[in-house]
């Protein structure tokens, strides 16, 4: 379809927030994707910072890191899990990007004394960054974009506006709108209630935007006659209210939207015809995940564990891993905190595996070093994910070197081991955003290694967030002492990843692996480390099994 010209996606949002826009935007693109078409997808964010990368997680969930060292929403990354496609800068765009560029043209002189203002200048803005795309990464058959926030909200007045202008400015079967919104079970009631939908859509109206299609989260079942009644109260033909119900796996979502027919609903509108999806790989994955015959308990320990939407691709990466491996993982949420009040053990004891992953700031980091400390010890599958490896290196130069005061140049300045410190570029940097060591960089892997086993290959890239690195002045102490440096950079100057030998897997990396994992290609560290805690546990069983005294023969 090269000669067709590209047609507009374009998905809201109303009631509340987190109803998932994401997951539905990266849903219909593989539905779209498994028909033959080719799908870009681009996320309108309607808030002012730059991009995410300064902002508390408890404000913005997890910092997505894109292989060309963008920041950006968590959404885009379930757009690359779902799509297994690579996403660019360019696809997440948001308002403190657009007023940015239009300040600078404007301090340049190019609006040529014009007044600046939201209509034209913004909404253009708007329509030529989504059209830029295009552009930049390749034309394809359609483009998904999700507008952030919901309708009603201030700030995204100036993105709805953009798209209503897009929706004007060619064929009516160019442009499709698709509004998610909230049917709510009122359980004093006994029913779904209509009326949060009905209000949703009239805003949207009053903006001038008139929605194609509804997909209704809803927890309960959408009878034929709730999706008349919405339809008509919404001017949207009943078939085109998709229930968009609970699901127990976010992968199951795109199986069951193709189940009410969406995917067909969009091509009949945009004019499109193509095969029916295969989505044989997509149902084996989602059995695969429903239907494990084994089970293990890993514990993550951290200090958002009170939000898990600060490690959410941490947690994709495990559902990935555990469907590879035949097994459930069940995550343990440790607050680092309470290891250092109340000790390791406590926590880690029942565990088949630990996870430190990344973060910044001093807080919780002892109770991090303890944990590792006991996972070491009794020999427990570990992963350490950036600050993961940090801390795991700050344990063993304690308790293995001899290294008592040993920490981080990130935490104390006046130390006398700093076995992790800043990085040489990092010296004279004053500004956070974007600053920090940022994307794909390369990697040379020994072979004697579990690194080695897991991905097959001495050449690796992975995605970097950080501004601080093992410290090269403790490399031979820490060899001398039994810690295997199994990955540097090609220039061999920076650490990528730590090994501690004669056990049963123990790694500790500077990247973050968890933004490359697929569903339908768990990430190969997250993967062997599963394996990993389920073997594991099996030799914990069958030494349970060996020591318990068998009962005299009568």
């Amino acid at each position: 379809m090269a000669d067709q010209k590209t047609k507009y996606i374009f998905i809201t949002g109303g009631v509340v927030s987190a109803l998932g826009k994401g997951i539905a935007c990266a849903s219909l693109g593989v539905l779209l994707k498994k028909r033959g078409l080719s799908v870009n997808i681009i996320k309108l964010d309607p808030y002012l910072n730059i991009d995410p990368g300064t902002m508390n997680p408890f404000q913005h969930g997890e910092v997505y890191v894109l292989d060309d060292g963008s920041e950006t929403d968590l959404d885009l990354g379930h757009y690359e899990r779902f799509l297994n496609q690579s996403m660019t800068k360019d696809n997440n765009l948001t308002a403190g990007q657009v007023y940015h560029t239009i300040i600078t043209r404007e301090r340049r002189g190019d609006y040529l004394g014009a007044t600046v203002q939201v209509i034209p200048h913004v909404t253009e803005e708007i329509k030529n960054s989504i059209k830029r795309l295009e552009t930049i990464n390749g034309k394809v058959d359609v483009m998904i974009c999700e507008i952030g926030g919901t309708v009603g909200d201030i700030e995204s007045l100036p993105f709805l506006e953009a798209i209503r202008q897009m929706g004007l400015e060619g064929e009516p079967n160019d442009s499709l709108y698709i509004h998610l919104t909230l049917v709510p079970y009122v359980d004093s009631a006994g029913e779904l209630k209509t009326k949060p939908t009905q209000h949703s859509v009239k805003a949207l109206r009053e903006i001038g935007i008139q929605p194609n299609i509804l997909l209704c989260r809803t927890s309960k079942t959408l009878d034929e006659s709730m999706r008349k009644k919405i339809g008509l109260f919404c001017s949207v033909p009943s078939k085109n209210v998709i229930e968009a119900i609970d699901a127990s796996t976010i992968y199951d979502v795109p199986l069951k939207f193709e189940g009410h027919g969406l995917s067909n609903l969009v091509l009949d509108h945009l004019g499109l015809s193509a095969p029916e999806p295969d989505l044989q790989e997509w149902e084996n994955l989602v059995t695969n995940i429903k239907n494990p015959t084994r089970r293990v308990k890993i514990a993550i320990c951290g200090k958002y564990v009170y939000l898990k939407d600060a490690y959410k691709s941490i947690i994709e990466a495990f559902i990935h891993a555990g469907a590879e491996n035949d097994a459930r993982v069940d995550l343990v949420w440790v607050s680092s905190e309470d290891i250092k009040q109340d000790g390791a053990a406590k926590f880690m004891a029942d565990v088949d595996g630990l996870l430190i992953p990344g973060g910044f700031g001093e807080r919780g980091v002892e109770g991090k070093i303890e944990s590792i400390r006991y996972i070491r010890e009794n020999k427990i599958p570990f992963l350490g994910i950036c600050l993961g490896m940090h801390c795991a290196t700050i344990e063993y130069a304690r308790n293995v070197c001899g290294l008592e005061d040993a920490h981080s140049y990130e935490f104390y300045r006046d130390l006398k081991h700093s076995v992790i410190h800043l990085m040489a570029d990092q010296e004279n940097i004053t500004e956070l955003g974007g600053t920090m060591r940022l994307g794909a960089y390369p990697a040379t892997v020994d072979k004697d290694s579990f690194t080695y086993k897991a991905y097959g290959e001495t050449e690796i890239s992975e995605r970097h967030r950080h501004r601080y690195e093992f410290n090269n002045e403790y490399r031979e102490m820490f060899i001398e002492a039994g810690l295997k440096l199994v990955a540097v950079s090609p220039d061999k100057k920076l650490v990528e990843i730590i090994e501690v030998p004669n056990h049963p897997w123990f790694v500790a990396v500077q990247f973050h692996p968890e933004l490359k994992s697929r569903p339908i290609a768990a990430h190969p560290l997250f993967r062997d480390f599963v394996a990993a805690t389920v073997e594991y546990k099996k030799s914990q069983q069958d030494k349970k099994q060996s020591e318990t005294p068998k009962k005299p023969v009568a």
